[in-house]
């Protein structure tokens, strides 16, 4: 069996490819968050084992894939072998190989959530000696993202603007533990024409949080600690409110959050949860600084009118000063399901 590398690393961000917003009485006012702007750390740890792969096991009888053979398909997830719960890539081949090649139970989960029990035989490994089912899994990974906003009551915060996906099948990975820290940003690589530019940086060891929700719309979780500089709450936006012309994103370059410049070029009333609007860096300090929008800048805050509005959530390959945005309330309706 292969392993996957724990906490392969990549980078959250521009994918390549009011109390209740809706149920608020109008009398109590609008929400109020906190901006954010801020780069964090993920150290995140799937629930259950990612199927990213399956392979053929060279046996004395030939070559054969038991997990394929016996239907386990890319994309679905394992969650225990023989009722045992698996948390890393390691416990199942320990596992597996234990069996001694008797029949094994996996509990499998398809992309739909239905779980199913998969009975597999394990095969004998001429060249590693060793019982395998032919399944490569992930179990972690970690990267940089920004925060969109967070609430000053609670310390709940939304972040990325879209999921943590694993970067072989595009799945939203489903969460075990995700835990938040602090990141150093070391450098900045602007894009090419062929690919975007990204942060880099080293992860803190101290835990800042934890994300208990990973979704199509941003990651949501709670901090324990606050950053020390924050900025004033202020109101957030409805869909309708959004329109296009000048606007400013907040993110965090050279070490401190600042405010840039951008325009919303066009506005997708009917998009759906993502992509909601187009927009354009303009900002000379920012595109000197980084080229427009890069991989890591994904959840920076967008405000238009002194109001929080959305997050950047995608860049476009072609033209790095370009990208899409997310609705602010497409992001919280999420958060409070």
């Amino acid at each position: 069996m292969k392993k996957f590398k724990r906490f392969a690393f990549f980078v959250l961000c521009a994918c390549i490819c009011v109390g209740m917003l809706s149920g608020i009485p109008a009398s109590a006012g609008r929400q109020k968050l906190i901006p954010g702007g801020m780069n964090f750390g993920v150290k995140f740890f799937t629930d259950g084992l990612l199927v990213v792969g399956t392979t053929d096991i060279t046996t004395s009888a030939g070559l054969c894939s038991p997990a394929k053979e016996n239907g386990i398909k890319v994309k679905e997830t394992i969650i225990s072998v023989d009722g045992k719960k698996m948390s890393t890539s390691e416990e199942l081949a320990r596992t597996v190989d234990q069996s001694g090649g008797k029949e094994i139970t996996l509990t499998v989960k398809n992309t739909e959530g239905m779980e199913r029990d998969v009975k597999v035989k394990p095969a004998l490994s001429s060249e590693t000696g060793k019982w395998c089912i032919g399944v490569w899994v992930r179990d972690s990974t970690a990267g940089i993202g920004t925060v969109t906003y967070i609430n000053a009551f609670t310390g709940d915060f939304g972040g990325l603007g879209h999921g943590i996906c694993d970067t072989d099948t595009g799945v939203i990975m489903p969460v075990g533990k995700a835990y938040v820290v602090d990141v150093n940003i070391t450098s900045v690589d602007k894009g090419d024409a062929r690919t975007p530019g990204e942060l880099k940086g080293t992860f803190g060891k101290e835990v800042r949080g934890e994300i208990f929700k990973n979704t199509r719309t941003g990651v949501f979780g709670s901090l324990s600690t606050l950053p020390a500089v924050l900025r004033e709450p202020m109101e957030v936006a409805r869909k309708k409110e959004v329109t296009e012309g000048e606007a400013t994103v907040l993110c965090q370059v050279n070490g401190k959050v600042g405010e840039y410049g951008i325009e919303i070029l066009k506005v997708y009333k009917d998009s759906g949860d993502t992509k909601n609007f187009l927009i354009r860096v303009t900002d000379p300090a920012l595109l000197e600084a980084t080229g427009g929008i890069v991989q890591g800048m994904s959840g920076s805050p967008i405000i238009q009118n002194g109001r929080l509005i959305g997050a950047v959530t995608h860049v476009l390959v072609n033209d790095h000063t370009k990208g899409y945005g997310i609705f602010i309330e497409n992001m919280l309706e999420t958060a409070q399901k």
